[in-house]
């Protein structure tokens, strides 16, 4: 059994196929047009094609982009179906040539009219609803014969004889219309007052906000046959949304060079500032709270490249990333003790002023537990740099996670290896040294670094149980797995047969009540749970950690997160092939309990993920990832949670899940993805692309990808 535990400790469960990472899908691109490229400031009343190249209408002015810029034109009036009835109890709002006649759209309903008779109103009806149709702003007949509608009551097509209806409980998320405009394969786009939609047979998608759009009310839409790029009228300027082919792999390449080029500062990943807002030309390098967290995801994103495809620039960046999260342990005032941030003694931004006595006790006033230490910012012994202080857990998980990692696929030579063996020994005896504590400058244990029996047993940190056991049992793991030593299992020992921090582990995360949970803490707990379980040896703490991964993941599973997904799905993969390799039958185990060995493996044999899910969100996180401020709490497809003590404006989409990434304001995988109005930054910061490579690359390796 030993045997076949440490031959598959290193190896993926499924060959790598790359069918999934190389196959092309649809990336949809923005452009926003302003008066940066010649657009006449104002409204854009109307947006037609040609040459197959848009002309606008902005306040009485008509131009055409042609070469990058918008060229003035002689006006054009539009055009005008001649022969229309005259409605003398209602207003025509919209007209579209259908059936040798016309569909006509009015404030009090919708007509089918043919010259030589009288208009004929229709009432569409299906399985679920028939409607008296007021206010029919939009119509239009799409690629496949179908004639579309949006009005109050909801959009509709009309398929032969047939009429298919959606409201927001088939998923239409607004229902303001303004306009329509139809595309190639059956696409059809809808302008309404706030926002444009994208309606693709049965199926939604919502564009608006900033990230979208210059503005909400659409005015205008048109769709080019060839490709399917739209374009976009609004109040202030014009969105041209292109249908881009992209393959995971390429997209990855992207992201990849926009980590390098904007977001790498000695080292060191985080988010950017933008000095002009939602311009990525203005971006400057910045800090993080958590550099050593996000350094760490990204240096385990290579690692995972560089064990799936071999690509030696992986390595190179893998080794980078290492070398950076060690220097945060190598700097600080004790051995093993993990900075936060590391900054240049000239960096531009005060820093120690910010954080300032007088900072830390305005602080305490909305936050009691602040930690009042001073300097945060402590500068290094050569004199040269500042590192901050007040280490968190969620700098360690991302530590151990990423050194585990590193050193069984990246690490090849007994030096490198040395090298891990030294940084990992070095921060776990910190916390055994100091009773399971992150120990700052002053002498005292970090707000968010207590791991000890006497804090997870106390009111002040009986919520963080579950999670801080299994983190540091998770440390402990990594540790011996790392160096060798044995002296950490018996340190893991002692917590297991003293003080049950394996039995706590099996609860480890909090999901109520609300104002305990925090959704990073949900990148904590996996990441620590995959070294947890990679690294146990032992049958019966595997069945245990098994039951505490999946009561992690089914409060989390409907977020469709990609990192989330992979980690899960890995160890899950893992424990059935476990099974499948008889670990855990006729051992003895739980005599006091022989039922509960066939309990757990019969019910969690197989892991409840779906790879399709995954692909979803990493083919829909943008490739812009400009942080905006997104309000979905206006939409008629949202479900908002009505759980006891929850906080406002939380909910998902009417089928049980998150709204897809691309229409929510985080980007990041670290957030709540039930979070309806949402803020990453409102234009002035670009997040890391590591919220795709880190899924994507995780996934690849261990063949989710191929399944």
């Amino acid at each position: 059994m030993k045997l076949f535990f440490h031959c598959i400790l290193l190896a993926p469960f499924y060959s790598l196929g790359q069918s999934a990472a190389d196959q092309k899908f649809v990336q949809e691109v923005v452009t926003i047009h302003s008066t940066k490229e010649g657009l006449p400031e104002g409204k854009i009343s109307r947006i037609t094609l040609k040459n197959n190249k848009p002309v606008a209408t902005v306040t009485g002015k008509t131009v055409q982009f042609h070469e990058g810029k918008w060229m003035s034109v002689p006006n054009e009036k539009p055009v005008a179906y001649a022969g229309l009835p005259v409605f003398s109890q209602t207003k025509i709002l919209t007209a579209v040539p259908y059936r040798d006649g016309y569909a006509i759209g009015c404030e009090e309903g919708l007509y089918f009219f043919k010259h030589g008779k009288k208009p004929e109103r229709i009432f569409p009806r299906d399985n679920q609803y028939s409607w008296v149709l007021r206010n029919v702003a939009a119509l239009v007949t799409d690629s496949k014969g179908r004639l579309w509608f949006g009005a109050d009551e909801g959009a509709g097509y009309l398929d032969g004889n047939k009429w298919k209806l959606f409201t927001g409980k088939e998923g239409l998320p607004y229902n303001q219309f303004t306009c329509a405009a139809a595309g190639p394969e059956g696409i059809v786009w809808f302008g309404t007052k706030k926002g444009a939609i994208e309606a693709d047979n049965d199926e939604f998608k919502y564009r608006f906000s900033r990230r979208w759009l210059p503005d909400d009310q659409v005015n205008a839409i048109a769709v080019q046959n060839d490709n399917g790029t739209v374009w976009i009228g609004t109040d202030k300027g014009v969105s041209q949304i292109a249908r881009v082919s992209l393959s995971l792999e390429e997209k990855a390449g992207l992201f990849t060079k926009q980590v390098e080029q904007r977001h790498n500062r000695m080292g060191f990943i985080a988010q950017s500032h933008l000095k002009e807002q939602f311009n990525v030309a203005t971006s400057e390098v910045a800090i993080s709270d958590n550099d050593g967290m996000y350094t760490a995801m990204y240096g385990a994103a290579q690692a995972f490249r560089y064990a799936a495809t071999g690509d030696p620039e992986a390595k190179v960046l893998a080794d980078r990333s290492f070398k950076s999260c060690k220097w945060l342990v190598d700097i600080s005032h004790e051995k093993g003790f993990p900075a936060r941030v590391i900054v240049p003694v000239d960096w531009p931004e005060p820093v120690n002023e910010i954080y300032s006595r007088e900072a830390n006790l305005r602080h305490q006033q909305s936050d009691p537990m602040w930690k009042d230490i001073y300097p945060r910012f402590p500068k290094s012994k050569d004199g040269k740099y500042y590192w901050k202080c007040d280490t968190s857990s969620d700098e360690l998980a991302g530590h151990f996670f990423f050194y585990g990692v590193y050193y069984d696929l990246v690490a090849k030579t007994e030096e490198e290896k040395q090298a891990v063996r030294d940084v990992v020994g070095d921060i776990t005896d910190h916390l055994v040294r100091h009773g399971y504590k992150l120990v700052d400058h002053d002498g005292k244990v970090t707000r968010w670094g207590d791991f000890s029996p006497e804090y997870i047993n106390s009111v002040y940190g009986y919520d963080q149980r579950g999670l801080n056991s299994m983190m540091m049992l998770s440390f402990l793991n990594v540790a011996r797995h790392v160096t060798g030593d044995k002296k950490y299992e018996q340190e893991a020992k002692i917590l297991r047969d003293k003080y049950r921090y394996h039995i706590n582990a099996m609860h480890p995360k909090e999901f109520f009540p609300p104002e305990n949970v925090v959704p990073w803490d949900n990148n904590l707990c996996l990441m620590s749970l995959y070294g947890l379980i990679n690294y146990e040896t032992d049958p019966s703490l595997l069945l245990m950690y098994r039951q505490g991964l999946e009561v992690a993941w089914q409060h989390i599973h409907k977020q469709k997160n990609a990192f989330w997904d992979a980690i899960y799905a890995s160890l899950a993969n893992r424990f059935t092939q476990q099974a499948d390799h008889k670990m855990f039958e006729n051992k003895g185990l739980f005599p006091e309990n022989r039922l509960y060995s066939s309990k757990v493996v019969s019910g969690h044999y197989k892991g409840n993920y779906r790879v399709d899910f995954i692909l979803e969100n990493l083919q829909k996180i943008p490739l812009d990832l400009i942080g905006y401020t997104m309000d979905n709490t206006h939409r008629l497809d949202v479900v908002f949670d009505t759980s006891p003590m929850q906080e406002k404006n939380i909910g998902w989409h009417v089928n049980g899940y998150a709204l897809p990434i691309d229409e929510r304001g985080h980007v990041r995988q670290d957030r709540d993805g039930f979070a309806l109005l949402a803020s990453e930054g409102d234009g002035h910061d670009e997040h890391e692309g590591t919220f795709f490579l880190l899924p994507y690359y995780m996934a690849y390796y261990h063949g989710l990808l191929s399944r």
